[in-house]
C-alpha cells in the first residue's frame, strides 16, 4: 500500500500472503512524485532506491542487519513512517476489511477502494 503524508491510502495491490512486499513496490511508485519515500528495512534492496532517486526523492530506507555496508538514511525523516500504520489502521475499523471476509480478491479490492474513498471524504 502507498500513503500520503497524512496518512491517507494512495494506491494498493492485493498479492498472496507469502509473497514479499518489495516485489510490488515498483509497480506502486510509478508515475508518483514526492520529496521522500520512506519504507521499513524489508524494502532494503540495491534496486529500489535506484528507482527512487531516478525519481528525484529522497531514499528513507534503514539497512538490514545482514548488510555488510549500512546505508545511511535520516532518522529524523523516518519517524514519520507511522503514517502507513494509521493508514492500515483506519481501514481496520472497517470489520470486512479487518476480518477479511471476501474470499475472492476482486470482492476484497473493491471493497478496499470503498474503504479509501470513505477515508478520503472525512
Amino acid at each position: 500500500m502507498l500513503a500520503d503524508t497524512l496518512g491517507r491510502p494512495l494506491r494498493f495491490i492485493v498479492t498472496p500472503g507469502q509473497t514479499g512486499d518489495i516485489t510490488q513496490a515498483p509497480a506502486l511508485l510509478e508515475d508518483q512524485a514526492g520529496g521522500a519515500i520512506l519504507a521499513d528495512k524489508a524494502y532494503d534492496s540495491n534496486a529500489l532506491p535506484a528507482l527512487i532517486a531516478s525519481m528525484g526523492a529522497t531514499v528513507v530506507i534503514p539497512s538490514n542487519r545482514c548488510r555488510k555496508v549500512a546505508i545511511p538514511h535520516d532518522a529524523a525523516i523516518y519517524k514519520h513512517r507511522n503514517r502507513i500504520e494509521r493508514c492500515f489502521n483506519r481501514l481496520k475499523h472497517f470489520r470486512r476489511f479487518a476480518t477479511r471476509y471476501d474470499r475472492r480478491t476482486i470482492h476484497f479490492a473493491g471493497f478496499v477502494h470503498l474503504a479509501a474513498a470513505m477515508i478520503w471524504l472525512r
